[in-house]
């Protein structure tokens, strides 16, 4: 199966940008042009970054724009075929042979109720337009990206049971690594290949104060410049966006509760600074990198 995706109005990277925007995120025009063309080329896209730069988020507010159905498939170290495609629900086939023999009648076991659909399988049978995400590619083994290469290529799969199933409508595929292993070459040579920085310190004071409301602009730039600040020291786990984010909202809850500035920056470290290791190298120095 090939061809585009769906595209709702989306004409031009410009589009797309504008309606990430409506979902609030801030997208690059780079992100805007590699989701475009992923678009339009029926290609997956695949994302690359540090933790926490925002490249989830990129798939959930593009599901947002399009607004079609998003089936996560989060990988993990492995992760196999019957979490990312499909089982039997064994205890109920069981259940109803007993039945069936109780009453002298016929159970088809490989029925529809019987089938758990997971997220693959899911994205095959969506009725409409889905966006199927598959977060941190990385953390899975090499047999199970060799696994999803096929069924990338024709979207469709094969039940034993119930013979060959293949996607209604073709969904919009993101993959998103944080590069803690290289992934196979002709897994990125199936895809549009965007990589995603920390956002310039004026731009992630925009993401604040559109994902935050209530955070003055002020406060978004000190939160910005001492993350900032943070995350140029060796840390083991530097904040990502959304660490930015919770850190300016929990600081602004304890100022309106009559904590001081900068006192309520300090107060709410554990919302930015999550590992002991990191906080006890920061912290002889900790209240002047918080400014």
């Amino acid at each position: 199966m090939s061809g585009p995706v769906r595209i709702k109005g989306m004409a031009s990277p410009k589009d797309v940008a504008d309606a990430l925007g409506g979902a609030q995120y801030i997208a690059s025009d780079d992100l805007a042009t590699a989701i475009f063309l992923a678009m339009a080329l029926g290609k997956p896209l695949l994302l690359e970054g540090a933790p926490g730069v925002g490249k989830t988020e990129a798939a959930k507010a593009l599901a947002a724009a399009l607004s079609c159905d998003l089936i996560r498939l989060q990988c993990y170290e492995g992760i196999d075929a019957a979490a990312a495609i499909y089982e039997w629900n064994f205890p109920r086939q069981m259940l109803e042979i007993r039945r069936a023999r109780e009453n002298e009648a016929e159970v088809d076991i490989y029925a529809d109720r019987f089938l758990i659909a997971r997220a693959l399988l899911q994205a095959l049978q969506a009725q409409d337009s889905a966006l199927l995400l598959i977060d941190e590619i990385d953390r899975a083994d090499h047999e199970f990206e060799a696994f999803l290469l096929e069924f990338l290529s024709d979207f469709q799969i094969t039940i034993p049971e119930r013979g060959r199933i293949r996607a209604r409508k073709r969904p919009l595929v993101v993959l998103t690594s944080n590069r803690t292993r290289e992934l196979h070459e002709a897994l990125r040579r199936r895809c549009v290949y965007h990589w995603i920085d920390y956002p310039t310190p004026a731009v992630e004071a925009q993401i604040v104060q559109a994902r935050a409301p209530r955070v003055a602009a002020e406060t978004a730039r000190a939160i910005v410049a001492a993350v900032n600040r943070f995350r140029a020291e060796p840390l083991a786990k530097a904040p990502g966006v959304a660490e930015t984010i919770e850190w300016a909202e929990a600081a602004t809850r304890l100022n309106a509760l009559g904590q001081a500035w900068p006192a309520a920056f300090r107060a709410a470290i554990g919302v930015v600074l999550k590992d002991h290791d990191d906080l006890t190298f920061l912290e002889p120095r900790l209240e002047a990198l918080i400014g």
